[in-house]
């Protein structure tokens, strides 16, 4: 017996995804605190000139990792924007860790 408030036919619970959310928070969480430094770190270097790109990037795929529809078939487009996004917001500073090791060592 089913319970009052669902439908035979309520296509809704089928695709309807629980836990849709988790992915982005977590690209959220860890990535934004970078995003804010590489915004002041882009804009004390006199604008978003030469990396402003891939800052603008990183915010639009995080952005789209929380817009996309909550379905369970776009659960994977949706940890790929999100995993895209936090990759792209963590390239400029593993870009200058790497270059600060490099020059480190003759």
């Amino acid at each position: 017996m089913l319970p009052d408030d669902v439908q035979p036919n309520d296509t809704r619970t089928r695709l309807a995804h629980p836990t849709w959310w988790k992915t982005p928070l977590v690209a959220s969480l860890l990535g934004l605190p970078f995003l804010v430094l590489e915004y002041h770190w882009f804009r004390s270097q006199d604008g978003l000139d030469a990396l402003g790109g891939v800052f603008y990037w990183s915010t639009g795929l995080l952005a789209l990792s929380w817009a996309l529809p909550h379905r369970r078939s776009l659960r994977t487009p949706r940890i790929l924007t999100a995993g895209a996004g936090l990759g792209c917001i963590l390239l400029p500073i593993l870009f200058a860790l790497a270059l600060g090791a490099a020059m480190t060592s003759n």
